[in-house]
């Protein structure tokens, strides 16, 4: 009797110390779920900082992108990192940034000729299944920009404006019966009006060795009715039509009409001398006008007119150009840098960069949007809107970067007399066809 209490003693015991233990248990667990779930919540109240890198922006639209973005997402800070303003320096700092599985940047600008070159290069996030996430109508897009983003039936990028080469003049200087139609007009009226108005120059491009080169050639060369590359991939470059075109690049460029470096001006430079009052005529794209009406910076605030650019034999031609903005696939914020691309790239953001930027919205139903058409009364012009749609676009290849590199140097070295565009266009044929072949 004595010993089966004893062992009902020690059995109750040992269930009392058992019940007490999964009680602890119970409590401690209850604890650290709580634990981690406050830690969860802090996690997600923590603030993230992603890194945003675009080319210098003359214009207030990239402060108050990021300012609108920042007030409706307080937990996510942006960085903005400047980049070189020439393209080509800024895409080989990407390259090289980039292929060394950089996540320095999360989110950045590509011209409209290299989310292909970089997605097959694996260096962006497709965009995908952010946008099925979240429901994004890319049928909102202007389709010849979209287009430029995708690669191998993938959205690599979205388009956050459309560009096209304009013709901008003094409207002190020039009236609107006097805007040269052809670009021999163009030497004449430049000629007639340098020196007036404290003006230094007649007109101003962008004749740098660097891709702003590439676009005012295809100018010239489309607006004679020549080619670099045709639709079918053939190189076409040595032919009459194209002669004429860079021979006429090659003699505006070597004018008395434009600076005597006008081969070191990119866009930068073109927009500060036009801004300053130094020049008559400007070649540029459409932020120009909202940069020459910036009241903060800008000699020249309502004196400021608009043309398509002078034509040759077969008419006036723009260069068609534009940026998109992707994600670094190698970012540890994907997902904010998501939320940033998104807005930057959606109404709201395009929407800001139209109006401060005086950047040509992707979103077409912004260009009847009031407040868009008053910061940039052209965006309501349907001759400038057709004329968006109707650019010529950029030699089409997979190796675009060589091609590019080819124009630019052969005809910079025309420009310099250096060797006749008869020559320039021989070597360029010659080159491409080798670089087509691989």
């Amino acid at each position: 009797m004595r010993k089966k209490s004893k062992w009902k003693i020690a059995g109750t015991l040992f269930l009392s110390l058992s019940l007490m233990l999964a009680a602890c248990s119970s409590k401690t667990d209850s604890s650290n779920e709580k634990d981690k779930g406050t830690k969860q919540e802090n996690n997600d109240n923590k603030k993230v900082t992603i890194v945003y890198a675009r080319g210098k922006d003359v214009t207030k639209g990239t402060t108050k992108i990021v300012e609108a973005f920042e007030a409706a997402h307080p937990n996510i800070h942006v960085e903005f990192k400047e980049m070189p303003s020439d393209s080509g320096q800024q895409h080989d700092t990407y390259v090289t940034q980039l292929n060394g599985k950089s996540s320095e940047i999360d989110v950045f600008d590509m011209d409209v000729i290299w989310p292909a070159e970089f997605a097959q290069a694996d260096y962006v996030l497709p965009l995908d299944r952010f946008i099925q996430q979240d429901g994004i109508d890319l049928g909102t897009y202007n389709q010849g920009a979209l287009a430029a983003s995708q690669f191998n039936g993938k959205q690599w990028a979205l388009p956050k404006f459309i560009d096209a080469g304009l013709l901008y003049y003094r409207t002190d200087l020039v009236s609107k019966d006097e805007v040269p139609k052809t670009w021999d007009d163009l030497l004449k009226m430049a000629k007639e009006k340098k020196g007036k108005g404290g003006t230094k120059f007649g007109y101003v491009f962008q004749a740098k060795q660097y891709e702003g080169l590439v676009c005012n050639a295809i100018e010239f060369v489309a607006s004679y009715g020549g080619q670099f590359i045709n639709e079918k991939n053939e190189v076409v470059v040595n032919s009459p039509e194209t002669i004429k075109g860079l021979k006429k690049l090659v003699e505006v460029a070597n004018s008395s009409v434009v600076p005597g470096n006008v081969n070191t001006f990119t866009e930068i430079e073109s927009d500060q001398a036009f801004i300053e009052g130094q020049t008559a005529f400007l070649r540029n794209w459409p932020y120009e006008f909202a940069s020459a009406n910036d009241k903060d910076k800008s000699k020249i605030v309502g004196k400021v007119g608009i043309a398509p650019l002078p034509a040759g034999d077969k008419g006036s031609a723009a260069a068609l150009g534009g940026w998109q903005a992707g994600i670094n696939k190698y970012s540890k914020h994907p997902k904010e840098a998501w939320e940033f691309l998104k807005f930057m790239a959606g109404p709201e953001g395009q929407k800001l960069d139209a109006i401060y930027g005086g950047h040509a919205p992707t979103i077409t139903s912004l260009y009847s949007d009031p407040d868009v058409v008053k910061a940039n009364p052209i965006f309501g012009d349907k001759g400038f809107q057709d004329g968006l749609n109707a650019a010529v676009p950029r030699p089409v290849a997979a190796n675009y970067q060589e091609i590019s590199d080819i124009i630019q140097i052969e005809v910079s070295k025309a420009i310099a007399k250096q060797e006749t565009v008869e020559q320039a266009v021989k070597n360029m044929e010659a080159q491409m066809k080798e670089k087509l072949k691989k």
